[in-house]
């Protein structure tokens, strides 16, 4: 190992390299996710049509030679999907990425995430790249499948990144580094949907959307493979200094990625009851801003924002600049012994969650203003990314060793929770252009975040679970034992 003695905490170590490949993985990962909308605008034409009889139908297409066949150079195909077909492709990602989230934990546990994530990131590569010609030669059903492939392997991301948190990030650093991890998400959204439309525009036409963003993620894989450690230990160049001072923040007696996890005493744990409540709250509230909130804008407010990238991209811009003070108050307020690690996390979800329910209601009597609309949206997610330093990251707090199994099965049952809000809009929605019905949509979203708040207020803790560290675990018991065979005096 480099016996360097100069570490210093404040500088610049491997833990925040580690941080920085972590950050790279969800940017590319939610770039992939969000490019689908723009893809499907630029590779569909006659997108309102509703005969299903033609949805596989290629329109104006003929191959001129090996190079267009395999769409390496104009003229490109263009499809006959209606807009179910293409809901259906976009909803495909998140059949695999539901049905994979809990076993991913599984995987993050006993492979460790260097494994996890480049062999994400690769499967993610093939199945990008491979999109154009399958969409070409098998329709939607085709397409729908490298979807499919791609929500498989993403699912092992948000477990992969919170197992290698768990391992890496101490206490009095842990809301900044988990914060400039999971602000990939905002800023992925922010470079992928302006990214995406210039490519359709060039000479590399829609298939050079999927062909980019695969590319990318093959080199973001072999990066994992060769500089990313799942321990501090395993690192070979990380100093004794270094490692010694994350270990000792983390205090983890086991280390060893083979050992069991405690299904029941996790499941048993309050606060992970807590967590996952939380939750589903946050997912709720962020599905209906991403997918509701515009066809309201469209349908009530006459604005199409999914046209202006700059009104789509602001409030994501603000999310991620935000992210940084929210997750640097958190760290002071411990570290300087403000508050508690468990009432510093219920702040930060209290600050999150608040502002995003009453931003939400006063969007359901708002004026048709796209300014006064756009900056109710912007205040929502300025505010709203607080909660990352709340319950997002209470995962790690309770029990390191076991934090991306415990990320899976929250995430996993919040998703669930997500696709049901849908189904909800549905069902209340059934005239779009009526604004009492979407008044119901926002109060619902806003009651979730009171509601989940309050729950996660009550019965959230921060407290490390004994079950997290076996060996302490086991020798408490053991000691115990001793005592009670004490003879008495």
């Amino acid at each position: 190992m480099d016996l360097k003695t100069d570490f210093k905490v404040s500088g610049w170590g491997y833990r925040h390299q580690q941080c920085f490949i972590l950050f790279c993985t969800l940017m590319i990962a939610h770039s992939m996710r969000s490019c689908i909308g723009v893809s499907l605008v630029a590779m569909t034409s006659h997108g309102d049509q509703e005969n299903e009889t033609n949805a596989d139908n290629v329109t104006e297409f003929k191959s001129e030679g090996i190079m267009n066949a395999l769409m390496l150079v104009p003229p490109y195909p263009s499809f006959n999907w209606s807009k179910k077909v293409q809901d259906t492709v976009i909803a495909s990602f998140f059949w695999g990425y539901l049905l994979l989230q809990v076993p991913a934990g599984q995987l993050a546990h006993k492979f460790g995430t260097r494994y996890l994530l480049s062999g994400a990131m690769m499967i993610n590569c093939l199945a990008s790249i491979v999109f154009p010609i399958a969409a070409c030669n098998g329709g939607w059903i085709f397409a729908s499948v490298c979807r499919i492939v791609q929500g498989l392997s993403q699912a092992c991301i948000l477990p992969g990144l919170h197992t290698a948190l768990g391992k890496w990030a101490p206490l009095h650093e842990r809301g900044r580094m988990s914060a400039f991890v999971y602000g990939g998400q905002a800023l992925g959204t922010v470079f992928g949907l302006p990214m995406s439309g210039f490519i359709a525009a060039s000479p590399m036409g829609w298939p050079g959307i999927f062909r980019f963003y695969g590319t990318i993620s093959g080199l973001l894989g072999v990066l994992i493979w060769f500089m990313a450690a799942d321990t501090p230990a395993q690192h070979s160049k990380i100093s004794d200094d270094e490692r010694k001072y994350i270990e000792d923040e983390l205090g983890n007696g086991v280390k060893n990625k083979s050992m069991s996890v405690p299904w029941r005493k996790i499941l048993r744990h309050p606060g992970m009851y807590a967590i996952i409540i939380a939750h589903i709250g946050q997912t709720w509230g962020q599905v209906t801003l991403s997918s509701e909130v515009p066809a309201f804008m469209d349908k009530i407010m006459g604005v199409n924002i999914k046209m202006n990238g700059l009104l789509t991209a602001l409030p994501f811009l603000v999310m991620w600049l935000t992210n940084f003070f929210f997750s640097w108050m958190t760290d002071m307020l411990i570290v300087k012994k403000i508050l508690s690690v468990t009432h510093t996390r219920k702040l930060a979800n209290t600050m999150g969650n608040v502002p995003a329910a009453i931003g939400l209601v006063a969007l359901a009597f708002v004026p048709k203003n796209i300014y006064v609309v756009e900056t109710i949206l912007v205040i929502i997610c300025g505010f709203k990314v607080s909660a990352h330093s709340g319950f997002y990251i209470n995962h790690i707090d309770i029990a390191p060793n076991f934090a991306g199994t415990m990320m899976s099965i929250s995430n996993f049952i919040s998703h669930f929770a997500g696709s049901i809000s849908l189904l909800l809009v549905g069902f209340i929605v059934t005239d779009g252009t009526d604004p009492y019905l979407w008044r119901q949509i926002f109060f619902v979203a806003a009651g979730m975040y009171f509601f989940s708040n309050l729950v996660y207020v009550i019965f959230g803790t921060s407290e490390k679970a004994e079950w997290n560290d076996p060996s302490q675990e086991t020798k408490s018991d053991e000691e115990c034992q001793l005592m009670m065979e004490k003879p008495k005096v």
